[in-house]
């Protein structure tokens, strides 16, 4: 079994990033990826990062599944559209994409979104690559304030950051890290000797970001296959099977 834990629907009209959900199935079924977290693009409207994914998870169920991509800039408002989000919509998770509203990880209203996601049971997805804003020692000082909240790496530090990545992995207990985009088989490795397999987590960023060139990247790590197991499906299938109140 295999579930991806990071891709994105969004229609994106006449652009190569544009993203309907029956581009992301094919790219899944060429994988063998039997279930997606979806979610819109940084910046994207209330309208794609709640409401439009929450229609195409219901059309597409079981193969997908939705997570909330917000702005910790609207306050209140972002953390009721939270938690509407898990409650009424049944959504997985929260993503957060500070180069698109550039506000640092660390931020209080970042930390009130983030607390609001750990006060839910569930976690939240960060970019977390090689711009500011995402660096992954950016991301630790968030961590560190808000250790009941699961913090996933996205891209776990991009093309130049890796080493960092898994140094605030090995810090921060409350941190997991996720492949995809970040270009090293033998870093997907490191990872798990370093945190263990419990600990990182298989992710396309399709469709940007070809499934089956990301599955094979952590077939080429050099993992067992109960190692491989846990990073495909097993952890994510921990993560949201221990939601409060399931």
């Amino acid at each position: 079994m295999i579930i991806d834990s990071h891709t994105h629907v969004q229609r994106v009209p006449e652009s190569f990033w544009d993203s309907p959900p029956e581009r992301l199935i094919a790219l899944m079924d060429e994988a063998g990826v039997d279930k997606s977290a979806i979610m819109s693009y940084g910046g994207a409207p209330r309208e794609a990062a709640v409401d439009y994914i929450h229609e195409v998870v219901k059309k597409f169920h079981p193969r997908l599944a939705g997570y909330a991509n917000l702005d910790p800039r609207e306050g209140e408002k972002a953390i009721e559209l939270l938690r509407s989000a898990i409650n009424d919509m049944g959504f997985d998770g929260l993503k957060l994409h500070p180069v698109a509203y550039e506000l640092h990880p660390s931020h209080p209203q970042s930390i009130a979104i983030l607390k609001a996601a750990g006060e839910l049971g569930v976690p939240a997805l960060f970019h977390c690559g090689d711009e500011d804003y995402t660096l992954p020692l950016q991301l630790a000082c968030a961590a560190r304030l808000v250790p009941e909240t699961i913090m996933i790496l996205g891209h776990m530090g991009g093309y130049f950051h890796v080493e960092d990545a898994i140094a605030v992995a090995r810090e921060c207990p409350n941190v997991i890290l996720e492949t995809s985009a970040m270009p090293y088989p033998a870093v997907i490795r490191k990872a798990v000797m370093a945190i263990g397999s419990k600990r990182v987590m298989y992710a396309s960023d399709g469709p940007g970001c070809v499934p089956v060139l990301e599955v094979e990247k952590v077939r080429l790590a050099g993992l067992s296959e109960e190692e491989q197991h846990d990073l495909f499906f097993r952890n994510y299938m921990r993560l949201h099977t221990t939601r409060k109140g399931i």
